[in-house]
């Protein structure tokens, strides 16, 4: 697997955070020759720039806030006749995935539309808590995360590896009960640690209780929980430059010392 987008909510480039990334959420996942991508967020542009065409493989979209849609207008497979795309999503407020796609490049915010420009082989397919998909050999399962409008969370397993894909997700007493048990001893849980437990209460800055995010304390409980082999801290707050992610890793692996915090373009092998 590699990450290709690791920033939360908003783009973050630049200097200071160059070393981590300032891409939004996305994640490239390859179980034999099938091929995964969790999440259109700005990252999406450089995997497209770097796929070998044609591209064939499936879509899966956490929900559809804008930092995890925003690289789709510039993710080249998609405009290439000879690719073959699916896309999984959750149906929200009536509204299928191919709707919600399609809706989110329309004039006058956006200058095509999909029915315009995109020129790949597209079949849309809603995807559900608890729904289980197999593409080839790897069993792709859903669960709804605690975030305003929902989230699904994946989980990936593939001869005898798993990997769950935990984004946009505000911890709860029952909300963690449910991620616990959907994470059992898989090898990698990819987090939500947006914040710290003092940014969370609001003990530095403005309390961030309700935003639908959560902190990297409790995913080490929950990693820590769920027997997880290895946590990767995801969706890193927009401010938080390199040398400050350095700090926090360095404090997070006092507690868990099997944990990383996900940088662009690094590769994992389970």
């Amino acid at each position: 697997m590699r990450f290709w987008g690791v920033r939360g909510s908003i783009p973050s480039p630049g200097p200071r955070t160059a070393r981590y990334g300032g891409n939004t959420s996305c994640i490239e996942v390859r179980c034999g020759d099938e091929l995964l991508i969790f999440d259109l967020g700005t990252g999406v542009r450089a995997l497209g720039e770097q796929l070998p065409r044609p591209v064939e493989g499936h879509v899966f979209v956490s929900h559809y806030h804008y930092d995890h849609l925003q690289g789709l207008p510039f993710f080249t497979p998609i405009f290439d006749s000879t690719s073959r795309l699916v896309f999984h999503g959750p149906t929200r407020e009536g509204q299928n995935i191919a709707q919600i796609i399609s809706g989110q490049m329309q004039r006058p915010y956006f200058p095509v539309t999909t029915e315009m420009v995109f020129k790949a082989k597209v079949s849309y397919e809603p995807m559900a808590e608890k729904d289980r998909l197999t593409i080839g050999g790897a069993v792709v399962t859903a669960m709804e995360l605690n975030h305003p409008g929902k989230s699904l969370a994946y989980r990936v397993d593939y001869r005898g590896r798993s990997v769950v894909y935990a984004t946009d997700n505000e911890h709860e007493a029952r909300a963690d009960e449910r991620l616990i048990a959907f994470a059992k001893n898989c090898d990698m849980l990819i987090y939500d640690a947006m914040y710290t437990d003092a940014e969370y209460r609001g003990e530095t800055g403005t309390a961030k209780v309700g935003w639908g995010h959560s902190t990297w304390q409790h995913g080490v409980r929950i990693a820590n929980a769920a027997q997880v082999k290895m946590l990767a801290l995801f969706h890193h707050e927009p401010t938080r430059d390199d040398a400050s992610m350095d700090r926090l890793l360095r404090t997070v692996r006092k507690h868990r010392k099997a944990t990383f915090a996900a940088q662009e373009r690094q590769r994992v092998e389970l």
